[in-house]
């Protein structure tokens, strides 16, 4: 007798569980009477993985949606947070692992305010960066693994503007540069990775070296020059 009644309270289990799962497929991917998207939505790719899982109010995303590689569905790969009263949402990237590769704010597809970037082990910072409507504005910087800076820059509406400094992983000055509308221009210096010693130094115009340049041995100036005027690349 207890054996017949452990059977029809594992049918009765059974039932509820399809009836509840039936009811809550019904729930999903719902339009309101505008025919906009209302409520959790679920999107699978053709080999059927989810693709996103997400709530709509009345056709405008809220809350937390995880978005999912086609080839694994085990961590999503971008997880949006909208804000409730404008369009903007707090946006993470990682890999298909699940390992953190940035994070920052979005409005639509287009990047704003301050950006985080980081090394493999989705810990320690590789860039932060500032954006305004998807553009690069204002400071720039990267780092080694260690925290120490790489380099420390400036851009405006996208384009490197001021001073450019690059640092050796010992934390020596090796490259300070200038920067007009995404070009060289003014004073670039060159320092030893190794020693931090001055090895050369001279004007840029436009991409161009112009000018006299110094160059040094030892912190000694032992020689100059008048280069001819084809672009010149920055040094490492």
């Amino acid at each position: 007798m207890k054996k017949q009644y452990r059977h029809i309270i594992i049918l009765l289990i059974s039932v509820i569980t399809v009836f509840y799962s039936a009811n809550a497929q019904q729930n999903i991917n719902k339009l309101d009477s505008n025919g906009k998207r209302d409520g959790v939505w679920k999107k699978k790719f053709s080999n059927n993985r989810t693709r996103y899982v997400g709530t709509f109010k009345h056709g405008k995303e809220i809350g937390i949606f995880k978005y999912y590689s086609a080839s694994n569905s085990d961590h999503p790969i971008t997880i949006k947070k909208y804000h409730a009263n404008d369009a903007l949402a707090d946006v993470q990237f990682f890999t298909t692992k699940g390992v953190l590769e940035s994070e920052g704010i979005m409005k639509g597809k287009l990047r704003i305010g301050k950006w985080l970037f980081y090394h493999e082990n989705g810990k320690s910072i590789m860039s932060e960066e500032n954006y305004v409507s998807g553009k690069l504005e204002g400071v720039y910087k990267t780092f080694y693994s260690s925290g120490e800076p790489t380099e420390v820059t400036y851009y405006k509406n996208g384009l490197l503007e001021g001073n450019y400094k690059k640092y050796s992983i010992k934390g020596l000055l090796y490259n300070d540069f200038n920067y007009v509308r995404g070009k060289l221009n003014g004073m670039a210096i060159y320092y030893s990775r190794s020693t931090g010693d001055l090895i050369k130094k001279g004007p840029f115009k436009n991409d161009l070296r112009v000018g006299t340049w110094e160059n040094y041995v030892d912190g000694e100036l032992v020689s100059t020059e008048k280069p001819a005027l084809k672009p010149k690349k920055e040094e490492d």
